[in-house]
């Protein structure tokens, strides 16, 4: 596959990538608004894969994950809750509550415009608001993620990291060498450069 090939955005993809100026995005509740008493957890989590578990099984109703999504909010102390006007529950996290599972790009450089969707169909473009970031794992492996809103992020699936790592380049910035993505206006560190 040609490099030209590689940053073709799938037309599958169409919707995600760069028409994402005109796409409406859903609405979502002002859970940055409600000041509801808390009252505990319940046994709901949120796998590192983005699988949505109610009393240790799977939710199988993609409406009702994106609903429950809707109405995610981290707190100050880190606690992820369920929000309403009336009540906030505490849920389990494992890693993100969202995972980033198709990605586009066009462009080069800074200038490049790279966007995700993720399981719970946001559509989320790289920029000044939504940043990336890259975390060592646990077993030493790379871990990606595009913030998605309220300090909620979305830990990249194996494909999309990928996808996101072939559009990575090395750059001497004060006088080390680093490997990165450029996109959404900025260079996006992701290592040192091995060797530097």
């Amino acid at each position: 596959m040609t490099q030209a090939e590689q940053q073709t955005p799938d037309p599958a993809l169409a919707r995600l990538s760069l028409a994402l100026d005109g796409i409406p995005q859903r609405g979502l509740p002002p859970v940055e608004r409600w000041h509801p008493p808390y009252c505990g957890e319940i046994d709901m989590r949120i796998a590192a894969d983005g699988t949505w578990f109610h009393n240790g099984s799977p939710i199988r109703r993609p409406a009702l994950v994106k609903l429950f999504s809707s109405i995610l909010r981290r707190e100050p102390d880190g606690r992820i809750v369920l929000v309403t006007p009336v009540e906030s529950v505490g849920i389990v996290v494992d890693d993100a509550p969202f995972a980033a599972v198709e990605m586009a790009a066009e462009g080069e450089g800074e200038a490049r415009r790279i966007a995700f969707r993720t399981n719970v169909d946001d559509l989320v473009t790289v920029d000044a608001n939504h940043a990336l970031r890259f975390e060592e794992g646990g077993d030493g492996g790379l871990r990606p993620y595009v913030h998605v809103r309220r300090d909620l992020w979305a830990l990249l699936t194996r494909a999309t990291t990928y996808d996101l790592l072939a559009l990575g380049e090395e750059r001497l910035i004060d006088g080390v060498s680093w490997f990165g993505i450029a996109g959404g206006g900025s260079f996006h560190i992701v290592a040192r450069s091995e060797g530097a």
